[in-house]
């Protein structure tokens, strides 16, 4: 078992993400990281979340010097096997809410860990939405929010697209952006470093 300093490093400048980790005690610094996050011809959904997850976790590591744990994490909107990554602009995010509305979709959250050891470690959540009927108007009244702004799928259910959710099934800190059963398995698996037990 490889024993983790006091603090993690989390590879993502999210401020959901930094929430999140504090909100079940873990000790952290940011070093925010940037990676093409371009799924690969034929790749499954599944897949590309895990591998960005791994892939942040590793580029972090990479800029940190190999010194600490970190934690990296990737969240994506799946309709119908079909991708819904942050909207490019007011169309693209049009075009996803309508898509989503009156639906039921996946959202998958990966967390991968990389250790100073060289081990990289990661655990795929996936939850279940049901979003209501969304009307155009709501959707551009949504848009000029703000909110819809690089957010997978166009929507924040922490924030006002909670109006939307009728019910899900599944981790809720997974559709935020960071499925915290999941990081504190992984953060416990791999030595102490402040998560509860």
């Amino acid at each position: 078992m490889t024993t983790l300093p006091n603090t993690i490093v989390l590879a993502s400048a999210s401020p959901r993400r930094r929430e999140l980790l504090t909100q079940i005690g873990v000790p952290h610094e940011v070093l925010a990281v940037d990676i093409d996050e371009s799924a690969l011809p034929g790749e499954a959904p599944a897949d590309l979340a895990l591998r960005l997850a791994r892939g942040k976790a590793l580029a972090g590591r990479e800029r940190d010097g190999g010194r600490r744990a970190v934690l990296g994490s990737d969240t994506i909107v799946v309709l119908d096997g079909q991708v819904f990554g942050k909207p490019r602009d007011a169309a693209d995010a049009g075009r996803m809410l309508s898509a989503l509305s009156g639906r039921s979709h996946q959202v998958m959250s990966a967390v991968a860990l990389a250790l100073p050891d060289g081990a990289v470690r990661d655990l795929l959540s996936i939850t279940e939405v049901q979003m209501r009927a969304i009307t155009s108007a709501e959707i551009d009244a949504y848009w000029a929010s703000g909110e819809p702004l690089g957010k997978a799928g166009a929507y924040a259910i922490q924030g006002r697209g909670a109006v939307f959710i009728q019910h899900i099934r599944g981790s809720y800190s997974g559709v935020m952006g960071l499925p915290l059963y999941e990081t504190a398995m992984l953060l416990q698996a791999s030595g102490p470093h402040g998560a509860p037990s």
